[in-house]
């Protein structure tokens, strides 16, 4: 059985991306015994991936990196916290068993990619847009490969841009907004200089690059793997050979941790107050959680909830028109990016939902509720814990994704029969408790 060992704090950080790191360095700062729980190798979360040691890195990240090796703040790297409650964390790494006690917490778990089923998903070589930049971060080689671009939101740009710059050849992008949506949402970012600037340096980098709009992937072709993926531009299909395929239908909040202490969740993202704080006092949120803005706004929300957590109202106030402003470029996302409703129709019945568990569309389709596709298919749980085919089920069949029980990511037996065995007074670790 695993031992645990015991870690005390005043504030609790779940997640070290951007919104995590402004948030831990803002308690310290203050005088705060900080932690950092993140699964990652590194703090950095998937924008700032690779931490600070990562050549290229923004010049705001390396400012915020350099901050948070002089802030005292404990980062436990490589730590997936798979159960809470009220006061403790309880994590495991490849080699341990965390337990964090804490006064307070602040959730910044971050988001991850919408991935929607269509024929051929599940063709190797097929990837998520994030995903795909990731692993060429880690060593996937991605030179002179050919890839498809597809999905919506500004990081396929981005990963196009990425991909281009490591020798990759970007056949093309196809993003499933309308183009008048797109020309409103790029007069908005005249307003949000730094957003604007970042935006034409990757068009830029991709501008042999076709860009279609109101384009998304229909089918991958391929038996072994991916050879060919099927577009319907604007209508019409063409077939582009590729050796890769990078998709995403935007971002989807990291809620879990914050459900599982409580916290009230509406439109499927966290609730929280002015100063960041959720519905469960002692509990803030920052970043995607609260809703999908991108890292200026998680760095002030991060602040914001740094200053509120440890005491400090006036520092916290003193961000809010900044965050104000952010919160506009939300909205115009949302409105923006909004899934097309014909991409509910390319899920059939005899395609995949559930990848872990092996459940198609038409089997998912027999039932009224997320419960009850669950109860009766297995359904979202398998290994993701339906962080994949949940947010499918919810934009095709209007299901509300509700529960959340622990453990939300799985986890080693040993360490749920740890923590069981800690929570029920025996002697684990050396010693009674």
């Amino acid at each position: 059985m695993d031992k645990i060992a015991q870690v005390q704090c005043d504030i609790a950080v779940v997640g070290g991306g951007p919104a995590g790191i402004a948030a831990a360095v803002t308690v310290a700062e203050s005088g705060g015994k900080v932690v950092v729980i993140d699964d990652n190798a590194r703090a950095g979360g998937q924008i700032w991936r690779g931490g600070g040691a990562v050549k290229g890195q923004p010049r705001e990240a390396a400012c915020w990196f350099e901050r948070l090796s002089k802030s005292g703040v404990q980062v436990l790297s490589g730590a997936r916290v798979f159960h809470a409650q009220a006061g403790i964390l309880e994590a495991e790494t490849d080699r341990s068993l965390l337990q964090i006690r804490f006064g307070k917490l602040i959730v910044a778990a971050g988001a991850r990619e919408i991935f929607l089923p269509f024929p051929g998903w599940t063709t190797p070589n097929v990837f998520g847009a994030g995903g795909l930049q990731a692993l060429a971060k880690s060593g996937l080689p991605v030179a002179e490969k050919r890839v498809v671009v597809a999905g919506t939101g500004p990081l396929l740009l981005a990963v196009a841009a990425y991909l281009t710059e490591h020798g990759a050849s970007v056949a093309c992008i196809c993003e499933q907004a309308r183009l008048s949506d797109l020309l409103n949402f790029g007069a908005l970012m005249f307003r949000f200089p730094k957003k604007f600037a970042e935006a034409i340096r990757f068009r830029v980098k991709t501008r042999h690059t076709s860009y279609w709009t109101e384009s998304h992937v229909i089918a991958a072709i391929g038996k072994d793997r991916l050879e060919a993926v099927r577009v319907s531009q604007r209508g019409h299909a063409r077939d582009i050979p590729c050796d890769y395929l990078a998709y995403g239908y935007h971002l989807a909040p990291n809620t879990e941790v914050a459900q599982m202490l409580g916290c009230s969740v509406r439109e499927g993202f966290v609730q929280v107050d002015e100063c960041q704080q959720t519905t469960e006092a002692g509990i803030y949120c920052a970043g995607e959680p609260t809703g999908i803005g991108g890292v200026e706004l998680a760095l002030l929300e991060g602040q914001i909830a740094g200053h509120a957590a440890a005491g400090d109202a006036d520092s916290a106030k003193a961000l809010f028109p900044a965050r104000a402003r952010y919160r506009k470029f939300v909205r115009a996302m949302k409105e923006t990016f909004s899934l097309r409703p014909e991409l509910a129709a390319l899920a059939t019945d005899d395609i995949l939902l559930c990848r872990c568990e092996d459940v198609t569309v038409g089997n998912a389709r027999k039932h009224d509720s997320w419960k009850s596709a669950k109860l009766h298919t297995r359904c979202g749980m398998g290994p993701c814990q339906g962080r994949v085919c949940g947010t499918a089920a919810a934009f095709l069949f209007g299901w509300n994704i509700e529960s959340q029980r622990p453990p939300v990511f799985p986890a080693r037996c040993s360490s749920l029969a740890a923590m069981s065995s800690f929570a029920a007074g025996r002697q684990i670790n050396g010693g009674p408790q």
